[in-house]
Order: C-alpha cells, then structure tokens, then sequence
C-alpha cells in the first residue's frame, strides 16, 4: 500500500508540514498533556483522589489526575439512571405525567430520600426532581422500578447502556449508588457518560440539572451543587457522597459556546469538592480554547481514484471536526493529509478513503479518518484496462 500526502491551509493560519505518514484509519485523540511538550501552566494539583477535566465539543482530555482509576461513584451513579429514564421517556416508555407505584424496597432505602409515601401518587416528572435535584435513592429506585419492574434488572440495563456508551471500566448493581464491591466506575467513564447525557437528551438536562432547589411532600431540599450558586457558568450536574467515595461532584460549564465537564472524586468535604472542580474548571478555560478545525461535509482534499468514473474524488471529515489546545499554540501546529492508494473505484460516500493529522513540537496530538464526500461508480471497461495499465507501470 502507498501513501500519499497533501497539504492544504486552514482558517486559523495552521503551519503545514509534508511527510511521509502511515494510514491509520482509526480516529484517535491523544490528550495533549500526554503529547507534546510546552511551556503552559501546569495543570492544578487537586486535593482529591481522582479527577478529569473534558471538553465535550472536541472530546479533548484536558487534564486528569487517576482518570482511569477504578472508584466508588457514589450517587454519581444517578445520572445513568436518569440516562436510562431520558430514554424510556424519549420511545414512550414512560411519560411525564404518570404516577408510578412504590415498593417497600423504595420506601425503606437508606441514604438521602425525597421522601415518598405510599399513599401520595408520584410522578415521574417529581420522581426525576428528587432524584436530580434532591439526589433521592428512593426515587431512583421508583424509576428503576417502574422501566425495569427490578432494580436488578434496571442494572443490567445500566451494564449494557455502558457498555454502548464506551464505558470499559464500569459496572453497576444498584440505581442509587449505595456501596457495594461490585459497583464501581472512573472518572473517565463517567465524563463519557455526562457528555452523553447532555448530548443525547439536551433539554431534559437544561430542564432539570440547573434547579437548585425542589419541594416534595411539603419538604423543601436544596440541590448539593453549590457551583450552581458560585459560578453561572455551570448548569449541572451531580454530587455524590459515601463515606468510603468522599466527596464526588460532576459540574459542566459552558462559556462562550464551549461546554467542559469537570469530574472530581474523593474529596475531603463539600466545601472541596466545590472548590477543587472550580479550580480546574477555571484552569481548563482560562489556558485552553477550543477552535473548529473542519465543518462536516466541508471539502478537504482532492485525492486521485483509479478505475473510477471520476478521476478524482473529494475528502472530508463524518462529523465537524475541533481541537482544544493551550492558547497561542495554535500557530504552530502542523497537518499531513493522506491518502490510501490505489484508492478504485467502486468508492461508497462516507467510505474512508484516507487521515488528517496533527502534530505539535513533533509530537501526534490528533488524527482522524477521512471520508469520501461522495460516490464515485465504475468506469467503463476501456477506462479500467487504461487505470490497470498504468498501475502496473507504476
């Protein structure tokens, strides 16, 4: 296979370098922390046992301290329920409105309640605000419940919506996040699974994860998330506490168009876990930014097709395609484009025809594939000797 390489300019004044590249298909990201050397403020030294700072618009790991440590999430554990409650609501499963029946295991958990009694209907929109919002387990297994008629089976649902979602190294028994050896996560699974939730079911986030305070059965709780107080950037999302997780919050933000999700696990007390994601909430957007590199659709390149009814087919990218980087970096970053050849013909639109990479002080800190922007058939039987031909004499 040989491979061959262009250069093309960018909006933001990229430098270009052309080089010999292998074609690696695969769409990549390589946090830059662990890539490329430069002279940026460090990344915040948190007081906590693990934490992971993302940027859900280009998916850019920013920093992370034990990202992939294996931790208790606590009722952190919550947002996949309410994943899985997004869902059932989103095909009709459930809706809004009705009232759904609680058990005995419901009325009778332990930790933090909303405080439903049996003989005062419950909706699932107020089951949804004291899970959210008040950070029920008792709603949460009320909703389990009522999608999986068990919670047992509600985490089975869990195991495999993680599973979809990409979350290697999780695994759920309960909807609450009561302690158990078998009920464990990381801090960059669960980013995976915040960006997914505000992703895939945007205005139930916006709706709910900004509330600061509901009242049920006459008991008025305030949200844990005192960042929705501090900082009005954040919109979301969740806290969670055991004695043996620590602290634990989750926080998004989203400033002038860029949304970043903090995960912060471990820490000493309330107050730390607010303060320690504002830290590294700040860290990220005041020394990184964010910039489209292409637009989906957008033409890239022009690489050659061999056999083809067309001599010529354009490249570009599945999806719009961002880079995070410190800022002023951007200038120095250079680009190799290449192309998998022969590239014949029969070429399907969307099929990937070659990669777009990234490097930075010589160091790889992005690649992605690229597709082909349309189809290009057959050509006729004289066209496909003349291509055979030439290719032999290549």
């Amino acid at each position: 296979m040989q491979i061959s390489t262009q250069k093309k300019s960018l909006g933001f004044k990229l430098a270009f370098k052309t080089q010999i590249a292998t074609a690696l298909l695969l769409s990549t990201f390589v946090p830059y922390t662990q890539a490329a050397e430069a002279q940026i403020a460090p990344a915040p030294n948190l007081a906590v046992k693990a934490y992971l700072l993302k940027d859900l618009n280009s998916g850019f790991i920013i920093a992370e301290q034990q990202g992939n440590m294996r931790v208790e999430p606590a009722s952190l554990t919550k947002i996949m329920t309410a994943y899985l409650s997004f869902k059932a609501l989103k095909n009709g499963h459930l809706k809004l409105t009705q009232t759904l029946p609680v058990s005995e295991a419901a009325l009778k958990v332990e930790g933090s309640r909303m405080f439903i009694e049996p003989r005062i209907p419950v909706t699932v929109d107020e089951l949804l605000h004291g899970m959210i919002t008040q950070s029920g387990n008792d709603a949460s297994i009320a909703l389990a419940e009522g999608i999986a008629s068990t919670e047992a089976q509600f985490a089975d649902m869990m195991n495999k919506e993680a599973q979809r979602l990409g979350m290697k190294n999780t695994h759920f028994v309960n909807a609450t996040g009561l302690p158990d050896p078998q009920h464990y996560t990381t801090a960059a699974d669960l980013a995976l699974l915040a960006g997914a939730l505000i992703h895939d079911f945007p205005e139930d986030y916006q709706r709910l994860y900004s509330v600061k305070e509901y009242t049920y059965n006459k008991i008025k709780q305030q949200n844990r998330n005192r960042l929705l107080w501090l900082d009005p950037n954040v919109d979301g999302m969740k806290t969670g506490h055991t004695e043996s997780a620590g602290y634990c919050l989750i926080a998004s933000a989203k400033r002038d168009g860029v949304r970043r999700v903090s995960v912060v696990l471990g820490a000493a007390n309330d107050a730390a876990r607010a303060s320690e994601s504002q830290k590294l909430l700040n860290y990220g957007f005041q020394f990184y930014d964010t910039s489209t590199v292409y637009k989906q659709g957008q033409t890239i390149s022009q690489l050659k097709v061999w056999k083809g009814a067309e001599e010529q087919v354009a490249s570009t990218v599945a999806q719009d395609y961002l880079i995070t980087l410190p800022k002023g970096e951007y200038n120095n970053v250079k680009q190799v484009i290449s192309s998998t050849q022969p590239l014949i013909a029969p070429i399907k639109k969307g099929q990937v025809i070659g990669n777009v990479k990234f490097t930075l002080n010589g160091k790889v800190i992005d690649e992605r594939p690229l597709v082909a922007a349309k189809s290009v058939e057959i050509a006729g039987i004289f066209g496909r000797a003349w291509d055979s031909i030439k290719l032999l004499l290549q």
